[in-house]
Parts: C-alpha cells; structure tokens; sequence
C-alpha cells in the first residue's frame, strides 16, 4: 500500500477511536488514556532504557497509571481525594526497588523512570481537570478542543512550512532541522484560527479573547513538546518511538506536543478562573 494511503487512513481511524472516546462516555475516555498512558510511556522507557530493568520499568507504568485512573475515580465519583496518595506509596515503593538491583553499574539509568513519569504521566493525569466539572459531570468536549488546537497548529505548521519553509530560517536546527519559523507562524494563525471557531460553534464557552490567548500559549508550548520529543530521539540515535500507528510511529510520536500544550493550558484556565 502506498505509504501516503496508509499514513492517511490509519490517521483517520485513529482521530475517530480518539473523538469516539472522549465525546461517548467517561469510561471509554479512561480507556484511552490509560492506554496512551501505557503505551507512551513503553515507548520512552524502551527508547531510554533499552531492555534494560523490565520489572522496574512495568512498575513505574503501573505508578503512571495509578496516578491517572486514582483522579479519574475521584473527579468522577467525588471521592475522597486522598485516594490520590496511593500514587505517593506506589512511588515510594518504585524507589526503593531500584536498591535491589544487584549491578549497580547501571544505577543512572533509573533516573528515566522519574522522568518519564513526569514528561508523560504527569499531563495526562492533569487531563482529568479539563474532562470533569467541579460537580463531577463528564464532558469531553473541552478535551476534544484542546486537539482540536493541536492538530490545527501541527497542520499548519505543516503547510506553511512546506510552501515558504525554504525561504525561512530554521526555528531549532540542532533539534529538528525541518522545522522554520515560517511553520511556527504558520501553526500559530491556524491555532488560532481554530480556537476562534471553537467559540463561534460554541465547543469553547470562554470569551473569544481568552480563546486567543490560550491558542497561543498551546501553540507555543505544542512547539516545544515537538522539540522536546525530537531532542530525545536524536539522543537516543532513533527514527521513531514506536511503530503502533502504521505510517505515524508510535503514540509518543503524535501526542508529544500535547504533553506539553495539555498542562500549559489547563494552567492558564485555572490561573484566570474558568477551570
């Protein structure tokens, strides 16, 4: 099959399962994120660790997962909300089993554990604020829009960096050498674009001016996931995290800017008061 055919109807599918998920049921939407949860969080470990420690690294996933489904349960079900320390135990139990490793000559490399659990675990639990309403109601829809701002600033970043890319200068060439300026202005007007259509069809209830900003600030931070991703990739001397999504790579590959936009926007929203 022609790779642009692949690339384009698993692309599909996959947005379909994702807007499926979040828009159907609170339970469907665990589902998912627990398993981008797992899934992302495999990729890193093997990029990072190798095969290295597979007991430590199958803990450390079960802790990311823990963390999420243990604030899921609770904006869900209003439930007692120290049922979230269950991850700090969980933690504490992570640390002290790297001390039973008998070759310590590969100690340092546990410090991924840590950083994959931050970089990865650590936005996806927080996705639970932007999903539940302070009553404990369900709506995946400001969820959805929050792709939604993603997916537009990746699109046209896209574009416009293939129509004017060789004209601009490189945005992070040691990084990712494709990437110019004239992608990021490109994603940035079709970020916000997106996030002002959000408010006319009323998918976003805030005010078209928080709409602005907040596209801008998910744009902006989405970039620096990209590059963040990137960065370890050429560290790690690979192509692409994974190989889940037949034409796209792994899962980390295609969320790695909303690792980043994700907690930059549920941020910005509790700072201003309409989370």
């Amino acid at each position: 099959m022609n790779n642009t055919v692949k690339r384009t109807l698993s692309g599909i599918c996959f947005l379909v399962v994702v807007i499926g998920c979040l828009l159907i049921d609170k339970y469907l939407y665990a589902a998912l994120l627990t398993f981008m949860m797992v899934t992302m969080l495999h990729e890193f470990y093997r990029m990072t660790m190798g095969n290295l420690f597979p007991r430590t690294r199958a803990l450390a996933i079960v802790l990311g997962c823990c963390s999420f489904l243990s604030l899921f349960l609770v904006m869900a079900f209003r439930l007692d909300i120290r049922l979230v320390g269950i991850s700090a135990i969980l933690l504490l139990v992570l640390m002290s089993s790297t001390l039973m490793v008998k070759d310590k000559a590969d100690f340092k490399l546990f410090a991924f554990l840590y950083t994959g659990l931050m970089y990865i675990g650590a936005p996806l639990t927080l996705s639970n604020f932007v999903v539940f309403t302070p009553n404990g109601v369900f709506d995946g829809r400001p969820m959805l829009a929050f792709f939604i701002i993603i997916w537009a600033s990746d699109v046209g970043a896209y574009c416009v960096g293939m129509l004017f890319g060789k004209y601009s200068r490189k945005l992070f060439e040691s990084v990712s050498p494709k990437k110019t300026w004239a992608g990021f202005w490109g994603g940035l007007a079709f970020a916000v674009l997106a996030g002002l259509i959000l408010v006319w069809t009323g998918l976003w209830t805030y005010p078209w001016y928080h709409a602005i900003v907040l596209s801008v600030i998910m744009h902006v931070a989405g970039v620096f996931g990209d590059l963040f991703e990137s960065q370890w990739k050429r560290v790690c001397e690979i192509k692409d995290s994974g190989n889940i999504i037949p034409g796209h790579g792994g899962m980390l590959d295609r969320f790695d800017s909303a690792l980043f936009a994700i907690p930059a926007g549920v941020i910005y929203l509790v700072i201003i008061g309409l989370l």
